[in-house]
């Protein structure tokens, strides 16, 4: 009978090992959680909603969403100090999306900018 991997690692490594190992697997693949980001950037819960405007319960469960819109993930990431980026990949090219702003979607418009051959 095949062994699971998980069964090995328990038997095989020790518990801070572990953490350790399950930590960079999350960095290598990029996949946080808001409050893990919002905590890696040394922030409560009460100062961000403060820089949102919001009520930090609000925050709580913006927090806990699986889902959202990209506007309010774009602020949240902006009240953190940072600059969202979507990328949509295809087979032979990935693509930038965005602005999500309308302020950034005027000036874009503004710029004349064509849309991208995805063919």
């Amino acid at each position: 009978m095949a062994k699971s991997f998980d069964a090995l690692a328990r038997r095989t490594m020790t518990p801070k090992m572990r953490a350790r190992t399950a930590q960079r697997t999350r960095e290598l693949l990029g996949e946080y959680l808001l409050s893990e980001i919002r905590a890696g950037r040394g922030k409560s819960q009460v100062e961000v909603a403060a820089a949102l405007g919001i009520k930090q319960p609000s925050l709580s469960k913006l927090e806990k969403q699986a889902d959202m819109q990209v506007s309010t993930l774009e602020k949240i990431v902006q009240a953190l100090g940072g600059e969202l980026e979507v990328i949509a990949r295809f087979p032979k090219q990935a693509v930038r999306l965005g602005p999500f702003s309308s302020r950034r979607r005027r000036q874009r418009r503004r710029q004349g900018r064509a849309a991208p051959s995805l063919a």
